[in-house]
């Protein structure tokens, strides 16, 4: 039997959250988007975190905009979209307005929900192209480059930042204040700079400053929720209307039914249990591998298999068939191994979502 996902008693959640969240005019059904996280966040993933509890709101992965338009193969397969994967946000990057708005454009006709922009990615293949956490650097021209974004599309435009290029210019204040002014819908924020990378903590004063910059737009903050007791503390100290989840969606793919039930009835119900760990993780490849057929599909799995092996506490054989996955046969002894043995000593559900660390950019961020 599980038990509950927490032994101490969950603070209330705010009753601001029970009402209407509106990014332009889409109505989300729950405060909490699945923020983009570059290989990890794919059609695969997204329909299968929707099945546990779906998110108000999915962001594709980050897409060169100039990419979208010279029909690049692998952004086609970053676009790829059903009609259960909605509503959905496609996250695209770029330094030329003609480039952003023509990409914005091709995108509402495909039947994106909304187009976010990215302000924050501090990788450097990103940052160089002048894109990403780049165009915090250059206010004048992101400022023209997100208005004519906006202008040339009917459906709702975001936009995602850092708190600043480094703590000697946080200028997201400055930036949501200008965005809403020409007619963005919402912004999302990353409690952190370009400078810190993944590294330190979230600031949540600096979120809050961005929150107190606007009038009527939503602020989403982002960065180190992966409990309802940290949604609660960023909900509380930033103010913000609604929390974009990347990694703790991945350590646990229950987490947006928790917090809807958190909202509902102030409880969030029994964690993620081992049968049905296995049960997602079965699923999730079937579904890589209806992508990107067998050899594709078991080559993705790889880049994800670490954090299944750690949640799961598999042993070293296991792990390492998992890590060099080869077939969906291979996959498949090792799931009925599994299956056969439960739950090893002392694992916990709660443990293993809290335990597990996804892989973000270390090291000197101008080597990334």
């Amino acid at each position: 039997m599980n038990r509950p996902c927490t032994d101490v008693v969950l603070p209330p959640a705010p009753p601001r959250l029970r009402k209407p969240l509106f990014v332009g005019g889409l109505q989300l059904e729950l405060p909490f988007t699945l923020a983009p996280l570059a290989g990890y966040t794919n059609l695969p993933f997204r329909l299968s975190v929707r099945e546990q509890g779906a998110p108000g709101l999915a962001v594709t992965d980050l897409i060169n905009a100039r990419a979208i338009l010279e029909g690049s193969k692998k952004s086609l397969e970053l676009l790829a979209t059903t009609p259960a994967d909605r509503p959905l946000s496609v996250q695209i990057f770029g330094a030329v307005p003609e480039e952003m708005a023509a990409a914005a454009q091709w995108l509402e006709d495909y039947g994106a929900t909304v187009v976010d922009i990215n302000m924050g990615c501090p990788v450097r293949k990103v940052v160089r192209t002048g894109g990403g956490s780049a165009m915090m650097c250059d206010p004048g021209n992101a400022i023209r480059l997100v208005e004519r974004v906006v202008r040339s599309v009917r459906i709702p435009v975001t936009v995602k930042m850092r708190l600043g290029w480094d703590a000697r210019n946080l200028t997201a204040p400055f930036f949501a204040r200008e965005f809403e002014q020409i007619g963005v819908a919402a912004v999302t924020v990353h409690g952190r700079t370009r400078e810190q990378g993944f590294t330190g903590t979230v600031d949540l004063a600096g979120i809050r400053a961005v929150v107190e910059a606007v009038e009527r737009i939503p602020v989403i903050g982002n960065g180190d929720v992966r409990t309802i007791a940290d949604a609660h503390r960023m909900f509380s100290e930033t103010g913000c209307a609604a929390i974009a989840i990347g990694r703790g969606a991945l350590a646990n793919p229950w987490i947006f039914r928790q917090l809807r039930q958190w909202i509902e009835t102030g409880q969030a119900g029994p964690a993620m249990s081992y049968e049905q760990r296995l049960d997602f993780m079965e699923v999730h490849l079937r579904r890589l591998i209806e992508w990107r057929g067998e050899h594709g599909g078991c080559l993705m799995f790889r880049k994800i298999a670490n954090w299944y092996s750690k949640a799961l506490r598999v042993n070293k054989s296991q792990h390492q068939r998992l890590l060099m996955l080869d077939s969906a046969a291979t996959f498949a002894a090792v799931l009925d191994e599994l299956r056969q043995a439960g739950p090893p000593p002392h694992w916990h559900p709660v443990s293993a979502a809290d335990a597990l660390a996804i892989p973000v950019p270390s090291g000197p961020i101008a080597h990334w």
